[in-house]
C-alpha cells in the first residue's frame, strides 16, 4: 500500500466541561479586533477552555512571555486534573454548519511530518498551498517547545472527486459513538463528532487516490501530490521545525513513533460543498491614505478593489491572480520601508468594510479569489501559491480548537 502520510490519532477529548466554552475559534484570526477577544474571555470567565491553552496573535506583542508560561501551566494542569479522555486510536468525523454553509464534512487524524515540508521546489506527499514567511515560525514555536499537547487549528485538503470517503463516513455516521454536539461561541456555528476506530482502514482509501493513471488524468502527470495544506501552512510549518529540532536527539526507533513527529488536523475534501475559498484582503495603515491608493494603483495592474472610507473602487489588469497578489505585497512592503505605516491580513468584506470606514488611515486592498478546483493542478505545476492568497471561508468558519493530542512521551 502506498504511503499516504495520513495517520489515525491517539485523539484526546475534554470531559465534564460546557463544550460552547472549551472550543475558540483559531488563534490567527481577528487579529485587528480585539473586541472579539475580549468579548470571548468574558465569556470563558473561568470555565476551562482552549482560549487558556493557545495564544490568539492579537497578543503576540503583549506579555508573550508571560502568556506562553500560563499556557504551559493550564496544559500541565488539564492533563493531572483529568480533564482530557482519550479515545483510543482512530478518527473524529466532524461535521459542522457555519452562518455561510449547512454542511462541511472533516476528519480529525494526524499527518506525518515526515511526509510534509514546506520549501520551494521539493514535491512531498503534503505540500503548502501558500508561501511559508520562516520568520512567523519563532514565536510559534516558544510555545510548542515546552507544551506536551497540541491543539490544531489546521485544516488538510485531499482531492476525491467522487467524495468516496469523507462523504460515506457521514452516511455511516449512525453507526459510530457521537462523541460531542453543541453551538460554537461567537457566531461560529453548530459542530457534531464521531469516533471513527482505526480499523476502518482509512490510509487504504486515501493510498487509492495516489493511483498512477488517475494522477496523469488529473494533473497532466503521475505526481503523487497527496494532500495540500488549506488553513494553518505556519502551524503545520512550526510542528515542522519542533520535530527537526527533536529527530537528532531520538534513535532511530523512536523516531518512528515518538508522538512530534506527527501533527493533528482535520482533513477535508476540497469538493466538500462546505469548503469554499475567500480572498484574503490587505488591511493598511498609512499617514497619507491618498498618496498611499494614488501610487499602488499606478504600480499594480490586475484585478482587485481598494476600499477607503467609504469608496471602494476596482482596478483592472490582465496580470494573473498569483502575479497580483505577488505585486500588490511588494509594493506594500516597499510603501511601509520608505513611508511608515502597517499591514494586516484581514478575512470577510464585511469586517474590512467596518475598518476602513471609521479610520482615516485604513486602507483594504482587495484581490480576487481562487477558483477552489484550481488548487491541486496549479500546486502541482507551478509550487506553493503566494501567501495569504486565499482563506477557506471567513473567520468565525475556522476551525475551532477542540480536539487534541500528546506531542511529548
Amino acid at each position: 500500500m502506498k504511503n499516504t502520510g495520513f495517520h489515525p490519532a491517539e485523539i484526546l477529548i475534554p470531559k465534564d466541561v460546557p463544550m460552547e466554552k472549551w472550543a475558540c475559534v483559531a488563534c490567527d484570526q481577528f487579529t485587528s479586533e480585539k473586541e472579539y477577544w475580549d468579548k470571548l474571555s468574558a465569556f470563558v470567565a473561568d470555565e476551562k477552555s482552549t482560549l487558556k491553552l493557545t495564544l490568539p496573535e492579537i497578543y503576540l506583542n503583549d506579555r508573550l512571555k508571560e502568556r506562553i508560561l500560563e499556557i504551559n501551566r493550564n496544559i500541565k494542569a488539564y492533563l493531572t486534573d483529568g480533564t482530557f479522555r482519550e479515545l483510543g486510536k482512530g478518527y473524529v468525523l466532524t461535521v459542522r454548519s457555519t452562518p455561510f454553509v449547512k454542511k462541511r464534512i472533516g476528519i480529525v487524524a494526524c499527518v506525518d511530518l515526515e511526509d510534509y515540508d514546506y520549501k520551494k521546489g521539493l514535491t512531498p506527499l503534503v505540500r503548502a498551498t501558500e508561501g511559508t514567511i520562516e520568520e512567523r515560525i519563532p514565536p510559534r514555536l516558544k510555545i510548542r517547545e515546552n507544551a506536551e499537547i497540541e491543539l490544531p487549528h489546521i485544516m488538510i485538503l485531499f482531492d476525491d472527486e467522487k467524495r468516496e470517503i469523507a462523504e460515506r463516513l457521514y452516511e455511516r455516521r449512525g453507526e459510530f459513538v457521537k462523541l460531542y454536539d453543541f453551538r460554537l461561541n461567537m457566531g461560529g456555528g453548530h459542530i457534531e463528532g464521531y469516533f471513527i476506530p482505526e480499523s476502518e482502514n482509512l490510509t487504504e482509501k486515501f493510498a487509492a487516490l495516489l493511483d498512477g493513471d488517475r494522477l496523469i488524468a488529473k494533473y497532466g502527470k503521475a505526481d503523487e501530490f497527496a494532500f495540500a495544506v488549506g488553513d494553518g501552512n505556519h502551524s503545520l510549518a512550526t510542528a515542522k521545525a519542533h520535530w527537526e529540532r527533536i529527530k537528532p536527539t531520538l534513535s532511530t526507533e523512536e523516531r518512528k513513533t515518538y508522538p512530534a513527529r506527527f501533527a493533528l488536523a482535520e482533513f477535508n475534501n476540497i469538493y466538500d460543498e462546505g469548503i469554499y475559498f475567500e480572498p484574503i484582503f490587505r488591511f493598511v495603515k498609512v499617514a497619507d491614505r491618498d498618496k498611499f491608493v494614488k501610487e499602488l494603483k499606478n504600480s499594480v495592474k490586475g484585478h482587485y478593489r481598494i476600499a477607503a472610507g467609504k469608496i471602494v473602487e476596482s482596478v483592472d489588469g490582465d496580470n494573473a491572480l498569483p502575479s497580483v497578489i505577488t505585486s500588490i505585497d511588494k509594493f506594500i512592503a516597499e510603501y511601509i520601508a520608505l513611508n511608515g505605516g502597517s499591514v494586516d491580513y484581514v478575512h470577510g468584506e464585511e469586517n474590512v468594510f467596518k475598518l476602513v470606514k471609521t479610520d482615516d488611515s485604513a486602507v483594504a486592498v482587495m484581490p480576487d479569489t481562487l477558483n477552489k478546483s484550481d488548487l491541486f493542478k496549479f500546486v502541482s505545476a507551478s509550487g506553493a501559491l503566494p501567501r495569504k492568497t486565499f482563506s477557506m471561508g471567513e473567520g468565525v468558519e475556522k476551525r475551532y480548537y477542540l480536539e487534541a493530542k500528546r506531542i511529548k512521551d
